[in-house]
């Protein structure tokens, strides 16, 4: 019985690593894809002559450099050299002879694979690149596919109904047979592309509501491409918990927070299992910000200005207004941490990420999660509630009006 733990435990291990390795793989692609396109509209990628022979579709890493630090997507031209190394190595980028396996701020010409049809097309990349296509054909298109649906009375945004999906994908001309849809759709479930509202099946041709779990669409950051992606330490303070700084002790202090001024710089990291081994050590952002200074530390004491009860929070003509935002779960994490209890709040929110985007802010109290009133929870268990659900979160929140 022991032995057969064991093996199961080793089997899940085993399985999250892959699961982990193939969202890594996701992003660098959708980051290396994002930044040739917008390469291409600068007009840094062109066609350029030299000793007589024209190379299409190139650019000058010198030149490029420039261009990361122009529009601070590094701080330094060090910076800038380590991720478009990241990006060489992963098969992304190449010097157009393939003469420099190392990217050199020299005036030397690189091109992106995709541009001259060399990028290695493995079963892992076939299957984000035509998840890209089929997401992006989706949004583009004025359809009636994407629809805010209901499953265990719950509302859930933007979701396909797997039997009209598969319809869509005939119709387009992605597949030939309802059989391959549905493994069509099974691979893009299985490398974390799309999911089923509620994590509770695997994709087949019927009812069931799936969503979209990767924002192909949201804007990366260059910098996210140098964060090392293995398991992040968490605590109790929420899903979305941020990363120890000195994980051997060190400096234990944190950013001081004015209640009258938000945290600047605040990363969620992806959801897993929670633990408590962070202890009382500072945190940092899991998403690193563009500048050289030091992360910025997550204050440890609550931002609220004076403790509210949920009596008050509810009562009639009082000062607090309610509001809903729908967070859709990027690869990384919703981009705000929970505190407090009955009721909870929001303590930080990442102003890059999806809970701002969505129009989520500190110190707004939490009033339900998809449906489920929480005002008498404390924040455990609605980061429970919040971790093992939907990638797509709708929360209603209540706040006090600014002025």
């Amino acid at each position: 019985m022991v032995l057969q733990r064991e093996i199961m435990d080793g089997i899940g291990n085993t399985m999250q690593k892959k699961a982990a390795e193939l969202e890594r793989m996701a992003e660098v692609l959708v980051t290396g894809e994002q930044l040739r396109l917008r390469l291409h509209e600068a007009k840094v990628i062109k066609d350029r002559r030299h000793h007589l022979r024209t190379y299409p579709n190139c650019f000058v890493a010198k030149e490029l450099i420039d261009w990361l630090m122009e529009h601070k997507e590094a701080s330094d031209r060090d910076t800038a050299i380590r991720i478009m190394q990241k990006l060489l190595d992963q098969s992304i980028v190449h010097h157009v002879c393939d003469e420099h396996r190392e990217f050199k701020d020299l005036k030397l010409f690189y091109r992106f694979r995709k541009d001259d049809g060399t990028f290695p097309l493995d079963h892992e990349a076939k299957v984000f690149m035509r998840g890209q296509r089929i997401y992006e054909k989706l949004m583009n298109m004025e359809n009636n596919l994407l629809q805010t649906r209901e499953e265990e009375d719950a509302a859930y945004e933007q979701t396909l109904v797997a039997s009209e999906f598969i319809d869509w994908l005939l119709q387009e001309g992605e597949i030939a047979t309802r059989q391959e849809a549905e493994q069509l759709g099974r691979r893009l479930l299985e490398h974390g592309i799309i999911q089923h509202v509620t994590n509770k099946h695997h994709f087949g041709d019927g009812p069931l509501l799936y969503q979209f779990r990767m924002n192909f669409r949201r804007r990366r950051r260059l910098m996210e491409l140098l964060a090392e992606r293995g398991r992040i330490p968490e605590s109790h303070d929420s899903p979305f918990c941020l990363r120890k700084q000195n994980s051997d002790g060190g400096n234990t202090s944190f950013l001081s927070v004015s209640p009258t001024k938000e945290i600047k710089v605040v990363g969620g990291a992806r959801r897993s299992s929670m633990s408590s081994s962070c202890g009382s050590s500072g945190y940092y952002s899991s998403s690193p910000t563009l500048s050289s200074s030091p992360p910025v530390l997550c204050n440890p004491k609550s931002v609220l200005k004076r403790q509210i009860s949920p009596e008050e929070l509810q009562a009639p003509g009082g000062a607090f207004t309610k509001k809903t935002v729908t967070i859709v779960g990027d690869a990384v994490g919703w981009g705000f941490v929970v505190r407090g209890t009955k009721p909870c709040h929001i303590q930080a929110v990442d102003p890059s990420g999806p809970a701002a985007a969505a129009g989520m802010k500190v110190r707004q109290f939490v009033v339900s999660v998809n449906g489920q009133s929480v005002l008498s929870l404390d924040y455990r268990t609605v980061s429970d509630l919040i971790l093992t659900g939907p990638r797509t979160v709708v929360m209603e929140v209540m706040e006090e009006p600014t002025c």
